[in-house]
């Protein structure tokens, strides 16, 4: 027993005095540590400076409800729970009680205010007893930012965001994804931590040990007025022909500059939102609108020129043991009167009599203008081209005739819409830009200018027919129902069969990509534009001209008579009486309503986001489209910085 004591005082002593500052670490580095505090992430804005995304710092407020001394206590309960009553609402006597309560139970991380806003983080940290701080008052604050886009649901997919898991994985779409790590993170701050047992952590003083130091802000592309006119214009057309998703793309022709990027796609409810960035990501066969691509490449190689006549039959081809069909039959028709109708059998015809003794040719020519790479877009998740050639597994004899009228080969709507892009610049093909600058505050930090992918796609002869068929598409072809007498556009319909894999399966329940590509106005263009609507209703309507033209039309109408391009703008004005009656009833209730609440609900939402914002009130979104209420009633006073939420559908 005593030589047993003796080794049990000896061992107390070797780790008293010998091993203590180890233990001691050890002991420190498990309960006491440097905890990360998240820096704010830059903000993303539109080329004229409104903010697309932001990120709003939430507090939660907590209480050590044992740090406090007893007296101290006792004296500032009372106090500290009526200041809590007037903040929230609920009774003094509701947090007395449970103050009381958690420090009985020792509960040393007691909630006291959840997801405040920092102004009213200031105010409760002032109260009584919590402005004592954290080691004399007991006072907890965790910090957590949360990402808002303001826009709410317009354009959400490509302006993105970036999430990380608790595993480490993350989830990176869009701008703010593709530009996160290196411009809009900034540094993460350091804060000493105590470990106060169930996994929780509080802060030991106020302050950061280390300052975060917060992300840059980038400036995009997108042009907000533009952005509105292409998601409501989609918007209104999905929901007409019940389709499952679309995108609709606006370009600078000149720059490359993404002006508008709306996909939508539809829920189990019917209701259309950001779900995917289809114009990006997803790879289909483009149909007809890939006429374009064959024609040129028959032109440029000087096989055929525009006048050479192609015997379309009465609308029936057989190809290699393969029927090849249009709507209707156009017999002997001119290689451009082709395009104009969109005749499959006319381009599979010409395609197949040039090439198919040396398909390579054909595919070389594809290859030249990069339509096999992809873009190199800033956005993570651009689909991948798929163009057959020989040798490859999806190549066979009906391969070359199937490609001429844009099957059995991918693209993406964006990297579609990037050739039709270079037709209208004169031949010159640049990428297709989202981002111009990344800024700390005024200072630039970096600048993205024009990338060029291809100085000259072909030559000005090839170039000029072409352009006069796509105007000519519109004037009097299958986009003829498009014509404006006023408003030149040019451009190409396209009509694709999709999930056909199975045909006896796809024609009990038929399915189409309907689409329009093309660049507005015809003679000078300054934007271009595509529009693909996957699955519109059968019943209703599939044709690329009846479909996503309308959507075409009505994007660079607004676009014109908004921004005038020529002289003759006036002769565009067209009496519309329910604009005009919206338009009076919204300048009536700005010029009434200066400190008093209107009525918004029935008010498209940017309508009544510009008289709210006028008012200098600050306004949430909550949906797109018209408001259907509103968290302060009409008639109510209201303050300057006062924050409204409105719902809309």
């Amino acid at each position: 027993m005593f030589v047993f004591a003796l080794a049990v005082v000896f061992k107390l002593c070797t780790i008293q005095f010998v091993q203590g500052d180890a233990y001691i670490a050890m002991a420190e580095d498990r309960t006491i540590q440097d905890m990360d505090i998240p820096a704010n992430r830059g903000n993303v804005y539109s080329s004229d400076g409104s903010l697309l995304a932001t990120s709003i710092p939430k507090y939660d407020i907590r209480i050590d409800a044992i740090q406090p001394k007893q007296e101290l206590f006792n004296e500032l309960v009372k106090p500290l729970s009526d200041s809590l009553s007037k903040f929230s609402g609920k009774p003094s006597s509701y947090y007395s009680k449970r103050i009381k309560k958690a420090r009985l139970d020792k509960n040393r991380y007691f909630l006291l205010a959840r997801d405040i806003s920092y102004s009213e983080y200031i105010r409760i940290r002032n109260f009584p007893m919590l402005n004592l701080g954290a080691i004399k008052g007991g006072l907890i604050v965790t910090q957590e930012e949360k990402r808002d886009h303001p826009m709410g649901g317009i354009a959400e997919r490509t302006i993105g965001y970036e999430k990380i898991d608790e595993d480490g994985n993350v989830t990176r779409p869009g701008i703010d994804g593709y530009f996160g790590k290196k411009y809009l993170r900034g540094v993460n701050g350091k804060r000493l931590m105590q470990k106060i047992g169930n996994g929780k952590w509080k802060p030991i003083v106020d302050y950061d040990q280390v300052e975060p130091q917060d992300g840059y802000d980038i400036y995009t592309t997108i042009d907000v007025n533009i952005q509105d006119i292409a998601h409501y214009s989609l918007l209104g057309q999905l929901e007409e022909y019940e389709a499952d998703h679309g995108c609709a793309v606006v370009m600078d022709v000149k720059t490359g500059e993404i002006k508008a990027i709306s996909n939508l796609g539809r829920n189990s409810n019917g209701k259309y939102y950001e779900r995917l960035n289809y114009a990006v990501g997803e790879s289909h066969e483009p149909g007809s609108t890939f006429k374009v691509m064959a024609l040129m490449a028959a032109l440029e190689d000087k096989v055929i020129d525009t006048s050479t006549v192609v015997d379309t039959k009465m609308g029936s081809k057989r190809f290699y043991g393969r029927t090849i069909r249009d709507s209707r039959g156009y017999g002997k028709i001119s290689a451009a009167r082709a395009l104009e109708v969109s005749s499959n059998i006319g381009l599979a015809t010409i395609i197949d009599d040039h090439y198919s003794e040396q398909p390579n040719k054909f595919i070389n020519r594809l290859k030249s203008w990069k339509l096999n790479d992809t873009l190199g877009l800033s956005i993570i998740g651009e689909g991948i081209p798929d163009i057959p050639e020989p040798g490859k597994s999806n190549w066979s004899r009906n391969a070359l005739p199937s490609m001429a009228y844009g099957y059995n080969l991918e693209m993406t709507p964006l990297q579609t819409l990037t050739f039709y892009n270079a037709i209208a610049n004169d031949g010159e093909m640049v990428r297709p830009r989202f981002i111009n600058a990344v800024k700390e505050f005024d200072r630039e930090i970096e600048t993205f200018e024009k990338e060029v992918i291809n100085q000259k796609i072909c030559s000005d002869k090839t170039l000029g027919e072409i352009r006069e068929i796509l105007k000519n598409v519109v004037v009097r072809g299958t986009g003829s129902r498009m014509f404006s007498e006023n408003f030149s556009m040019a451009g190409k319909t396209g009509t694709a069969r999709t999930d056909y894999s199975n045909y006896e399966e796809w024609l009990k329940d038929k399915k189409y990509i309907s689409s329009f590509a093309g660049y507005f106005p015809a003679d000078n263009p300054k934007y271009s534009c595509i529009v693909v609507i996957h699955k519109p209703s059968t019943k209703i309507g599939i044709y690329g001209a009846d479909v996503s033209g309308p959507v075409f039309k009505r994007i660079a109408q607004k676009i014109y008579t908004e921004t005038p391009l020529i002289d003759e703008v006036e002769s565009l004005e067209v009496v519309d009486v329910k604009t005009d009656e919206n338009y009076e009833s919204y300048y009536k209730t700005a010029q009434l309503h200066k400190t008093i609440m209107p009525n918004v609900v029935g008010l498209p939402a940017m309508d009544a986001l510009a008289l709210l914002e006028n008012m200098g009130l600050k306004v949430k979104m909550q949906g797109a489209g018209t408001i259907t209420s509103q968290s302060v009633n009409k008639g109510i006073k209201v303050k300057p910085n006062q924050i409204i939420v409105l719902g809309s559908s």
